[in-house]
């Protein structure tokens, strides 16, 4: 009996790997292979993908802003404090110059600030072999870049992810002084006032019951942390902003996920403004920080 032949087998074409639909169209792998968020074979591990979702989802709030200010300013600048790496300002440059307005005229500058030498000079390197010409890596503090001639003397966004302790101060006020339209900031491990707290405490405890919340050392730790945003956002508050409090991403993702947005309207409320600085000092004194007074003072 003749041998019958089976007809051969038509396989669908192979799905792209997961990784690839996670990322966003037109995003360069080749940058987020050099910042190690790709592997070389193009993969994710669940560390780099967290963190990629979280510049994603701040990507989600400044793009507006940006698009805002270019609307009026083609020449729009954004700093970027604590740069480390930059992951967010090498991911923003690309999505929002090389994809969302690609081939359009536009002459916007993102300068990454960041103290360590060597993630500087890095940073600089891949930059030019990328083309990101409009992309500045400066190793300077915050309160050098404050006053640096190597940045602009206004400064439209500011940014700072994960700012450790005080950084998140240095950056608002780095804002206040560049006179910046928006700040989107994610404070980070804030000591300062959790000390302070720690301090005074038993002289608190013997003026006012509101003691009780910092007590107990863990309760310091955790209204420390609280109290010291809320004292920023009254700061911005009074010093003409109108703020947000968000989360950045779900808790599964980063304890220190709290997002504050704080934009210039384009009239002040003067009301508002008085009744936020008076509410600041009142707080300060309420809580005894008296002494952060400086830290939290609204400029002239």
């Amino acid at each position: 009996m003749p041998k019958t032949t089976k007809p051969p087998r038509h396989h669908p074409p192979a799905k792209p790997a997961q990784v690839i639909e996670e990322l966003r169209p037109g995003q360069s792998i080749e940058l987020l292979k050099e910042l190690h968020i790709l592997t070389r074979e193009g993969k994710l591990n669940q560390d780099t993908r967290r963190k990629l979702k979280q510049v994603y989802h701040l990507y989600q709030f400044i793009e507006p802003l940006m698009n805002q200010v270019m609307a009026s300013n083609p020449s729009a600048t954004l700093a970027d404090h604590g740069a480390g790496k930059s992951y967010l300002g090498f991911i923003l440059y690309d999505l929002f110059f090389n994809v969302a307005h690609k081939g359009e005229k536009t002459t916007g500058h993102i300068y990454g600030i960041e103290t360590r030498a060597e993630l500087v000079e890095k940073s600089r390197v891949l930059a030019q072999r990328l083309g990101f010409e409009r992309m500045s890596f400066l190793n300077l503090t915050v309160q050098e870049a404050t006053t640096s001639p190597e940045l602009p003397a206004q400064i439209d966004i500011v940014t700072a992810l994960h700012a450790c302790d005080t950084a998140t101060d240095d950056a608002i006020a780095f804002g206040l002084a560049k006179n910046a339209q928006h700040m989107v900031l994610v404070p980070c491990c804030q000591a300062e006032v959790a000390g302070v707290l720690k301090k005074t405490r038993t002289l608190n405890l013997s003026k006012t019951p509101l003691a009780e919340l910092w007590r107990h050392p863990l309760h310091t730790r955790e209204f420390g942390s609280q109290i010291t945003n809320v004292l920023r956002c009254l700061q911005l508050e009074a010093s003409g902003y109108d703020v947000t409090v968000t989360e950045l991403v779900g808790w599964e993702h980063s304890m220190k996920n709290e997002l504050i947005v704080a934009s210039k309207p384009l009239q002040s409320n003067v009301r508002k403004i008085r009744a936020a600085s008076e509410r600041l000092q009142q707080v300060l004194v309420e809580v005894g920080l008296g002494e952060l007074t400086a830290r939290f003072a609204i400029p002239a």
